[in-house]
């Protein structure tokens, strides 16, 4: 720590630290942990297969189970992951159908 880093009051814990360190806790409080199925913690960019056959509602279409999903991207939701498929635009599963590979 330097001496001259601003220090800033937590009202969470009642104590002073350094605006650094307060920053770095906030930002960890604000992360949503995604896990698949089998409790797999996700993250962006992972590659995940499908559970069981799922019916996209609005595209006439059914992914199968095992299909194979490439590059997920976290919304913020502990549940929900965006996804690009062939063919389907906007696609979002629900983590809980899918294991990570």
């Amino acid at each position: 720590m330097s001496d001259n880093e601003d220090y800033v009051y937590d009202e969470d814990s009642g104590e002073w630290m350094p605006a650094s360190e307060l920053a770095a806790k906030q930002a960890a409080a604000n992360t949503v942990e995604v896990r698949d199925a089998v409790g797999n913690l996700l993250a962006d960019g992972d590659q995940v297969t499908l559970i069981k056959d799922l019916e996209v509602k609005g595209a006439g279409q059914t992914l199968k189970q095992g299909t194979l999903i490439k590059s997920i991207r976290l919304t913020g939701d502990s549940q929900e992951i965006d996804c690009k498929y062939p063919g389907i635009k906007g696609l979002v599963l629900r983590a809980e159908f899918v294991r990570k590979r």
